[in-house]
């Protein structure tokens, strides 16, 4: 298993489509931030507008520190696509190139294949946001300093958390978010299974998380009954991290709800694999 878990993440690192994500947010990143600090903090202003009339603000509140979290806020729904560049490519890949068969003669059991395969997808998934987050929060302490974070939540009040707290709470956020991805990866690795173009389970997975998303977010009672077995609903709960006094409970309850849907993912995936025949 070792061995071929090794053969695996080698020749998944060795593919030009791996970089494609590290690319995007290589050059985003700095886009991003380069402009936020080009306009000087327009949009934070015009933020704290109404607060500053009740509250005397001291402190680098416009720090690297908010700078990513504006930056998590606005990438969660792009990163899966970067996700599912290669997870959708695991399986179907291996089936557009003609290598299955080639693969199976080994004399590893087919489940040992698929489980080397899925511990690639989720290391590429974790190694994807630890660059986003590493980037995000090292350019944006350079570029904009430390402090406080001051938090946007949508609805409500804006929330400060104290600087010495603000590490440990994006260590956490970057851990939901990975957990988050590692959902997005099992579904995009299950459509992988099932066709034998890579495009396929890339176009089949963003459909699904924008279908999806848009019933779990649309304010329609008929929606409500369906919500809680959305996957989408518990996409976000790396947010969770940012609140005045981190709800424990409720991470937990949605982390053990997405653990549920990658390990129904993959169990549909070992099924269809297991008994698929292969031609090629």
């Amino acid at each position: 298993m070792r061995s071929i878990l090794r053969n695996e993440l080698i020749k998944t690192y060795l593919k030009w489509r791996t970089y494609i994500g590290f690319v995007a947010i290589a050059v985003l990143i700095p886009l991003v931030q380069l402009a936020m600090l080009w306009e000087g903090g327009t949009g934070f202003r015009s933020l704290t507008r109404g607060l500053e009339q009740d509250f005397f603000l001291m402190g680098n509140l416009f720090n690297g520190y908010f700078v990513t979290q504006i930056i998590m806020n606005g990438l969660w729904v792009h990163i899966p696509f970067l996700i599912s560049l290669v997870a959708g490519d695991q399986l179907a890949g291996e089936a557009t190139g003609g290598t299955f068969r080639l693969m199976l003669i080994r004399p590893a059991s087919r489940s040992a294949i698929l489980a080397a395969k899925f511990i690639t997808t989720l290391f590429y998934s974790f190694t994807l946001v630890l660059f986003l987050a590493v980037l995000s929060i090292g350019l944006g302490l350079a570029l904009f300093g430390s402090g406080d974070l001051l938090v946007p939540l949508p609805g409500r009040m804006l929330v400060i958390i104290a600087a010495a707290e603000v590490p440990m709470r994006f260590v956490l956020a970057f851990a939901l978010a990975t957990w988050s991805m590692w959902c997005v990866a099992s579904l995009a690795f299950l459509f992988s299974s099932i066709v034998e173009n890579a495009i396929g389970p890339i176009i089949g997975t963003m459909a699904v998380i924008i279908v999806f998303l848009v019933i779990s977010t649309l304010p329609i009672e008929a929606f409500d009954g369906v919500k809680p077995w959305l996957f989408t609903t518990y996409l976000t709960v790396w947010q969770q991290a940012f609140e005045q006094s981190v709800p424990w409970w409720e991470i937990m309850a949605s982390t053990a709800k997405l653990g549920g849907f990658i390990i129904g993912f993959y169990g549909v995936t070992w099924y269809i694999f297991v008994r698929k025949d292969i031609l090629s």
